[in-house]
């Protein structure tokens, strides 16, 4: 019996390493252009957002579509290489709020569903960007 626990133990785990490769997530995304075509989504998201619109109105928005590409393909576990500046460096001063943050969040994913991301792939984005939150969000 115990024998049977260990080759089921081994079974499943040498399962869990073969499902879950870094790069995963980037090719569940499209890869790089399935990324540039999400952040593209989601900056039309965001101009249409009249909760979050005015945050972005001075911004360079083709260097941050470019930052966000490769933020997001870097997160992702895609081959690319983040460029830009730090998560608090970006968003000094603008006087983020939590509402704010949901806000983009939300449009984050209905990007994603309009580009018919599936749910767990959805999650584990959401899961890599969470942690900025803290040095996204003035408090």
């Amino acid at each position: 019996m115990r024998l049977t626990t260990i080759l089921l133990m081994a079974l499943l785990s040498g399962c869990a390493l073969q499902a879950s490769k870094p790069d995963d997530l980037y090719r569940e995304l499209g890869q790089e252009q399935g990324i540039k075509t999400l952040v593209t989504k989601l900056l039309y998201n965001i101009a249409d957002d009249q909760r979050i619109a005015d945050q972005f109105r001075d911004s360079n928005v083709e260097r941050l579509r470019d930052k966000l590409v490769e933020q997001i393909c870097v997160l992702s576990g895609g081959p690319c290489v983040y460029t830009g500046d730090t998560m608090a460096e970006s968003h000094a001063g603008k006087n983020i709020n939590d509402m704010h943050f949901n806000a983009l969040v939300e449009d984050l994913i209905a990007a994603m569903n309009s580009q018919q991301i599936s749910v767990s792939a959805q999650n584990r984005l959401i899961a890599l960007l969470a942690p900025m939150h803290g040095d996204i969000v003035y408090h």
